[in-house]
C-alpha cells in the first residue's frame, strides 16, 4: 500500500506491507531531515508505526532505534555515493555507484522474519546518536539529490 506523508511540509513517500515498510530516500525526506534528523526521524518512525498499526491491527515488530539505523545508513550511504561521483568522473566506476545508489534510495525494513539482514540493524542500533551526528545537517546543500 503506497502513502504519502505529509510531515511539517515535506511529502514522504512510503509502501506499507504485512511486516514491512519500504521508505523512499528522496529530495523530500532529505528535506525533512534537513538540520533536525534527531527528532524528525523519531516523529517520521512514530507516524508510519501507528498508521503501519491501524492498517495491519497489529505493531510493526522493529524497534524505533533499529528501525532510524536502517533507514539512516541508507540515505547516509545515498548522500555518499552522489558525492562521489560528483568528484570522480570515471564512466566506469558512476556506472557501478548508480547501481549501489539504486539500492540505497530505497530502504526495506522487514521484520526478523522476512529481513534477513534485521539483526545487523538491530546490534547497531544502539549506536543511533552517533549515526546522527554523522549525518551531515544540511544534506542537500549541494543540490545533489533532485528526485
Amino acid at each position: 500500500m503506497d502513502k504519502i506523508y505529509d510531515l511539517l511540509g515535506s511529502k514522504i513517500k512510503v509502501e506499507l506491507e504485512p511486516q514491512l515498510i519500504r521508505v523512499y530516500s528522496n529530495a523530500a525526506l532529505w528535506q525533512f531531515l534537513d538540520g533536525k534528523a534527531d527528532s524528525r526521524f523519531n516523529l517520521m518512525v512514530d507516524v508510519i508505526k501507528a498508521d503501519y498499526n491501524q492498517h495491519f491491527g497489529k505493531a510493526l515488530a522493529i524497534s524505533n532505534d533499529s528501525l532510524i539505523v536502517e533507514i539512516l545508513v541508507h540515505v547516509y550511504c545515498d548522500y555518499l555515493g552522489l558525492n562521489f561521483n560528483r568528484i570522480v568522473r570515471v564512466k566506469w566506476i558512476q556506472v557501478l555507484v548508480k547501481k549501489l545508489l539504486k539500492r540505497a534510495e530505497i530502504v526495506d525494513c522487514g521484520e526478523k522474519g522476512v529481513d534477513s539482514n534485521r539483526w545487523v540493524w538491530d546490534l547497531l542500533s544502539g549506536s543511533k546518536s552517533l549515526f546522527i551526528r554523522m549525518l551531515p545537517k544540511n544534506l542537500n546543500a549541494k543540490n545533489i539529490k533532485l528526485h
